[in-house]
């Protein structure tokens, strides 16, 4: 713009350019109401299909696991408000704190165990050569049978007369029979091994697809400025699969905090309750028992847990990349 008197270029002020939005704004609401006018009604209707379902199959039980998580209620007749007295009876309840550090130790032991060694696999499976089709396939199988399936298989395995005493006895180890899924001491642990056998395969997978999308030319070119393989793996590779990472940490998170099938197959939460998880301990209380208002407390923990580590791992990994 110019002054009119002087023929000199004028500086835009923040009052003209407040009057300009707001010429500019009646139009840019036209439009935008425009756009949304040429939706066609069908595509508004599929979106809405999938929400309904979500709504009702999803949202709404859970809505219902909170509110019955204050009352006490077996099932027959109207609910009694209880107020807070099932989360006051967990706190001293020995089963679910047991339960609770069990499920700790699992998420430690299943995510960790599973993450680190699907990663050496993709790390090992990675590159193209004869064969390694054969190996992928072969470390995936087990994903494709059901845990609860799983669990029978193992405790075949299990057995004081059966395959896992058998090799150990072969190379040098006398366990003299041992009864693994009956001893408090190692029953939680045998059923972590079948569990991370099965999740590793789903664990490679997810990772070779992270690797794919790696830059090539960038450990090329670190290789020949002298990086060795450990600084390649860590200050190149590891940096361009922070995405997949987020995805593994939520689905392991996940997983670990509803494990339930496989547990439950192998040894429904014994011997003593030494096998306890959130999960089994829930459903004893809630189906077995049928003390359903107790039970949805335990889910809303469960619950809680959940959304406070994946809340707090995607947290910190937006702060490091700010």
């Amino acid at each position: 713009m110019t002054d009119t008197r002087s023929g000199n270029p004028t500086r835009p002020t923040p009052a003209g350019d407040a009057r300009r939005a707001r010429r500019r704004s009646p139009g840019d609401a036209i439009r935008r109401r425009s756009v949304t006018r040429r939706v066609p009604p069908v595509i508004w209707l599929l979106l809405a299909v999938p929400v309904v379902i979500e709504l009702a199959w999803v949202f709404w039980p859970a809505f219902n696991s909170f509110q019955l998580s204050f009352t006490r209620w077996h099932g027959v007749g109207a609910a009694e408000p209880v107020g807070l007295k099932n989360y006051q009876t967990l706190a001293g309840d020995p089963i679910f704190l047991t339960a609770l550090a069990n499920n700790v130790y699992w998420i430690v032991g299943f995510g960790g165990l599973s993450v680190i060694v699907g990663f050496a696999l993709a790390l090992a499976l990675n590159k193209p050569r004869p064969g390694v089709g054969i190996y992928r396939s072969a470390i995936y199988l087990p994903m494709v049978f059901s845990l609860a399936v799983t669990g029978l298989f193992w405790r075949v395995m299990y057995q004081p007369d059966g395959p896992v005493n058998a090799m150990l006895a072969a190379i040098g180890i006398d366990t003299a029979e041992h009864q693994w899924l009956a001893d408090p001491n190692t029953a939680l642990g045998a059923i972590l091994v079948a569990a991370i056998w099965r999740q590793t395969g789903y664990i490679m997978v997810l990772y070779l697809a992270g690797l794919k999308g790696c830059d090539p030319s960038l450990e090329e070119a670190a290789e020949v400025d002298g990086a060795g393989w450990w600084q390649r793996l860590r200050y190149i590779v590891i940096p361009q699969l922070r995405n997949v990472n987020t995805v593994i940490f939520a689905v392991t998170v996940i997983d670990s905090l509803r494990t339930f099938d496989i547990v439950w197959a192998m040894t429904r939460g014994g011997p003593y309750n030494s096998t306890q998880l959130l999960s089994t301990y829930m459903y004893q209380v809630g189906f077995t028992q049928v003390n359903l208002g107790y039970g949805s407390a335990i889910a809303v923990v469960i619950f809680l847990l959940a959304i406070g580590f994946i809340i707090t791992y995607l947290a910190r990994a937006t702060r490091e990349e700010n």
